[in-house]
C-alpha cells in the first residue's frame, strides 16, 4: 500500500511495524531499495534517486542502496564489486551493439561508395575493430573483479643449470675435447 506525498510522482511505501513498534522491511520497500540500486548501478547521483523515488534526501538514498546490497552480498568490497559488474555488463552490452552495426565511410558529409560496387556504400571496419577492443578490455576487466586471472607459473632456470647445460652442449659437439682447435 502506498501513500502520497504533494508530489504525485513521488511515492512512499507505509512501513510496517512489528508487535516492538520496530519498523520491519516490506515486499514493496524492497523492490524501491533494489530500484534505487538499480538507479545508482546506471550512473544515477544519490540526489536523482532521491527526487526520483521519493526518499527524503541523498542520505536515504544512499541507505536505499546500501539495504538493497546488503541484501545480496556481505561484504563492502563486494558491493562495490557487484555495482562495477552490473556497469560492465551495460558497457559491453553497447560495445556488442556497435560491433554488430554496418558502419560506412564518411567523407566530407557524404558516404563513400565501394569502387569494386559503386551500388554499395564503402564498409568501415574502423568502428567494428573499436568495438571488438572494448570488449576484450571490458572481459579483462570483469576477469579481474572476480580473480578469474590466476598467475602464471614460469620456472626459469638458475644460473647453474646454465652453465650444466652449456657444458653439456660443448661436450656434445666435441668443443671440450682437447684435440679440436677452438
Amino acid at each position: 500500500m502506498s501513500t502520497t506525498t504533494d508530489n504525485p510522482d513521488r511515492r512512499k511505501p507505509q512501513r510496517g511495524r512489528s508487535g516492538g513498534g520496530r519498523f520491519i522491511r516490506t515486499d514493496e520497500s524492497a523492490e524501491r531499495d533494489a530500484e534505487a540500486c538499480r538507479l545508482r548501478t546506471n550512473g544515477a547521483t544519490y540526489r536523482q534517486i532521491a527526487d526520483q523515488l521519493g526518499y527524503a534526501d541523498e542520505s536515504s538514498a544512499w541507505k536505499a542502496v546500501d539495504r538493497a546490497l546488503r541484501a545480496t552480498v556481505a561484504e563492502p568490497a563486494a558491493k562495490v564489486r557487484m555495482i562495477e559488474l552490473a556497469r560492465l555488463d551495460l558497457l559491453f552490452a553497447e560495445a556488442y551493439r556497435v560491433m554488430r552495426a554496418e558502419h560506412v565511410v564518411v567523407s566530407n558529409g557524404r558516404v563513400v561508395m565501394d569502387p569494386a560496387d559503386p551500388t554499395k556504400p564503402l564498409r568501415d571496419d574502423g568502428p567494428t575493430l573499436a568495438a571488438i577492443d572494448r570488449l576484450v578490455k571490458i572481459g579483462e576487466r570483469r576477469a579481474r573483479l572476480w580473480g578469474l586471472d590466476a598467475p602464471i607459473k614460469v620456472d626459469l632456470p638458475t644460473y647453474g643449470q646454465v652453465e650444466a647445460e652449456i657444458a653439456r652442449l660443448a661436450t656434445e659437439l666435441g668443443m671440450n675435447d682437447p684435440e679440436v682447435p677452438a
